[in-house]
């Protein structure tokens, strides 16, 4: 038997409840873009990839895999993800191909970052 859960709220409000829809509406492409990338980010090894790629500005993908100790073709697969994403942008130098973070997305992810590099993702300052 499957249970009904229902709304038990004794008045709506029509007006608030009809400005969300339209403000929602309006910023779907943006909840899109964004709901996309943090799932790409939501990997630990990419975003893993992502923080080194911001702090570094540029790495290969053999730079990558010595850092993060991790086979090449593994981190190839990670890199073709976000790359695929438009999250990380290449450019090839001779036989070498260097990534890098997209500016928007290293201006979207900048403040996650920050709080990374402080070690400061789960502490609170109160002053």
């Amino acid at each position: 038997m499957k249970n009904n859960i229902t709304c038990i709220r004794i008045d709506a409000d029509k007006d608030q409840i009809s400005q969300c829809k339209q403000t929602i509406h309006q910023l779907d492409d943006s909840i899109l873009l964004l709901a996309k990338a943090l799932n790409l980010a939501g990997n630990e090894v990419r975003l893993k990839i992502l923080f080194l790629l911001n702090k570094e500005t540029a790495l290969c993908v053999c730079d990558l895999s010595d850092i993060l100790n991790m086979k090449v073709s593994a981190i190839s697969q990670h890199l073709r993800k976000l790359k695929d994403g438009n999250i990380i942008l290449s450019n090839r130098k001779a036989q070498t191909i260097y990534y890098r973070l997209a500016p928007e997305y290293a201006q979207l992810f900048g403040a996650f970052f920050t709080l990374i590099n402080n070690d400061k993702i789960l502490s609170y300052e109160t002053q």
